[in-house]
């Protein structure tokens, strides 16, 4: 098929191990055989570095042939087998040559994944096949760190250094390139490191040589393959983030001549990090947090050092640090305000303790006018009987008027069983007295607030709107695709707004609710939403929404991981990121309570006596009872005045009516 690239395909099966199976390769014819004549200098770093339970992958291109191969099989140590893979365009590179490279390097990562320990062997002599392979691969994700590549070529040395230097897969991953040295008719081949973080910068080194006579000699200093990440050198490596206290914050925008000044958690741990494995890092400029992650996925960014949940769809793109928050995704909204009511005096009192003051108010009056009648001509003393006889009703007011605290009309309490009912009574009102003065007074001064919703199922009944900001995208997506219609309906109610400050306002109001995550909303209220007696115009609910994983994005497959995962590990395990969270918090909470002082002495100094005694009734000292608490007792004035007016005229009336009759 002229003018068009393909692929002949046929299969080998390389019986070298318990995990060998039919293997995918591509057979092809050339002159010179470079595979051949590396078959020993192979075998030998191979015998160097294979563990019990290591496989190996062959790649080639169209310089080896079968019999080159079937050599390379024989002399091979792999205990878990070797996979053959050769690639063979018919007219170069091009994209369809591109898109059956990737079938091959999605069949070779499958034998990596199967595999506990992995060698690859790429062999050739092309550039335009080994430029294909690193992006290939890279996109592919065939290696990791702890896959060991061998590059077999003999391409010229100074054309690599610039080549390895540019590639992911060459220049990061554990990667050792081996190059041809003729020596006359003597073979020697000198094997290469590419170190991107050296004393000297990123450099190309030397780490051992081979001769067929002299064997595999071993450099000392660097060894096969050298560890790449545990010193960076003092060199810059880039990051991104954007503004999320307290993860991160700018204290001062980088600029020309300064790198910019943070804070939060986040880059105190980034900063230890920084320290521990001796890096400096550049803030790269960045708009939105999709283009956080961005810069990661493209690996323009070493990581994103900043909170972010761990969620299926992000580990499409890339993967994660070590997880070292376990940061909840809740909801903030308004407190409920306190509604005026006048049942405000009955609340102190149960319902069965007011029944039973109102049982006792009907028969210790009866009971009272009983003994006192039944003495109507003499008691049992000898005394006189009164000289106003006791009605039913001179009997209620003077129960009345003791249950309230007057005075004792002494007249009516010549006998001792009056005596005794009196003093009785006494102890009672003086009990049930005391008993709802206090809860009255608790009652007025710390009232019951409406109920409000803690829960997502609660919120989702009551909530008009959820709000979040701009990577509220990924977790509307995620909510929506869950089968609880809880979340379902979360996912219908979302809104992505601009920032935090502007969804807690929307909270404020409106009928709404705003998603974020703990820290970050407590920080943000103490610092915007507080009032001046140290309370809060928001409310965090109870339950959270997501109690999820958080850590850093880093490219997938990143080979500096374990380096950054173990320096996470050991600022988390001192207890260091949990203390750093606490000081800003407490200081958040400071410097915001001293704002409002000097907002406060500023409006004494500017205001009047009102403005004075509503700022010193604010400030903890004294709480001003306002008319949401006074509701009742002015309700029950009111209802006393009206009671007495429609008495006075109706006195008046029959007083008017009497006196027409009488003429």
């Amino acid at each position: 098929m002229a003018g068009k690239s393909f692929f002949r395909v046929a299969c080998v099966v390389a019986l070298l191990g318990p995990l060998m199976g039919a293997r995918l390769y591509y057979d092809s014819t050339g002159d010179r055989d470079l595979l051949e004549d590396a078959s020993g200098v192979v075998s030998a770093v191979l015998a160097e570095v294979v563990q019990p339970t290591t496989s190996v992958i062959l790649l080639t291109d169209v310089t080896s042939s079968a019999s080159a191969i079937a050599k390379v099989l024989r002399r091979v140590a792999a205990p878990y087998g070797v996979g053959v893979f050769q690639a063979v365009p018919e007219n170069g590179i091009g994209n369809s040559t591109r898109d059956r490279f990737s079938e091959v390097i999605r069949q070779a990562r499958k034998e990596r994944l199967m595999s506990w320990n992995v060698c690859v062997v790429l062999v050739s002599e092309d550039p335009a096949f080994l430029t294909t392979f690193a992006d290939v691969a890279l996109r592919g994700r065939l290696l990791v760190w702890a896959t060991k590549l061998l590059l077999v070529t003999s391409v010229a040395l100074q054309e690599l250094r610039a080549f390895l230097g540019s590639r992911w897969v060459f220049s990061m991953m554990n990667a050792v390139v081996m190059v041809l040295q003729m020596e006359g008719l003597l073979q020697k081949w000198d094997m290469y490191s590419h170190l991107p973080y050296s004393p000297a910068g990123p450099q190309l080194v030397s780490v051992a040589t081979w001769t067929p006579a002299e064997g595999l000699r071993i450099k000392s200093g660097h060894g096969l393959f050298p560890e790449k990440f545990w010193n960076f050198y003092g060199a810059t490596v880039n990051v991104t983030a954007l503004p999320f206290p307290p993860y991160w914050s700018v204290l001062e925008e980088p600029s020309a001549s300064s790198p910019g000044r943070y804070s939060g958690t986040d880059f105190l741990l980034l900063e230890a990090t920084a320290e521990a494995l001796n890096f400096t890092f550049r803030v790269v400029p960045t708009e939105t947090w999709t283009e956080v992650a961005d810069r990661v996925v493209e690996r323009v960014a070493f990581l994103s050092p900043i909170f972010h949940n761990v969620l299926p769809a992000r580990l499409e793109r890339y993967e994660f640090s070590f997880v070292y928050e376990f940061g909840s995704l809740d909801f903030s909204r308004a407190k409920p305000d306190l509604q005026p009511q006048w049942q405000s005096l009955y609340y102190p009192l149960s319902h069965a303790v007011w029944l039973g003051v109102l049982a006792t108010v009907v028969v210790v009056p009866l009971s009272f006018y009983g003994i006192l009648r039944a003495m109507r001509s003499r008691d049992a003393t000898g005394h006189a009987p009164p000289t106003s006889p006791l009605t039913l009703g001179k009997a209620l007011q003077e129960v009345f008027g003791l249950f309230l605290g007057q005075n004792l009309s002494r007249v009516f309490y010549s006998s001792v069983r009056a005596r005794v009912l009196v003093g009785a009574w006494l102890v009672f009102s003086l009990v049930v007295g005391t008993a709802y003065r206090g809860n009255l007074t608790a009652s007025l001064t710390l009232p019951v607030y409406p109920s409000r919703p803690e829960t997502l199922a609660q919120l989702v009944l009551v909530a008009d709107r959820i709000t979040m900001p701009s990577y509220g995208a990924e977790f509307k997506s995620f909510f929506g695709k869950s089968d609880s219609p809880v979340f379902k309906r979360l996912s219908e109610l979302m809104h992505i707004v601009s920032s935090v400050e502007e969804g807690q306002r929307q909270a404020i109001l409106a009928n709404q609710a705003h998603l974020d995550t703990r820290r970050y909303q407590l920080l943000h209220i103490a610092q915007k939403f507080s009032n001046a007696d140290g309370t809060t115009k928001l409310y965090i609910g109870r339950d959270s929404i997501i109690p999820g994983q958080s850590a850093w994005p880093l490219p997938h497959d990143a080979p500096y991981r374990t380096q950054v995962d173990r320096c996470i590990m050991a600022v988390i395990e001192a207890g260091l990121y949990e203390q750093w969270s606490h000081n800003l918090l407490n200081e958040a909470r400071r410097e915001s309570s001293r704002k409002q002082r000097e907002e406060q002495a500023k409006k004494q100094e500017e205001g009047n006596g009102e403005e004075e005694e509503t700022d010193s009734s604010g400030s903890g000292r004294a709480k001003a009872l306002t008319i949401v608490h006074m509701q009742g007792p002015l309700m029950l004035l009111l209802l006393g005045l009206c009671a007495a007016a429609f008495v006075f005229v109706v006195e008046c009336v029959v007083a008017a009516t009497s006196k027409s009759v009488r003429f």
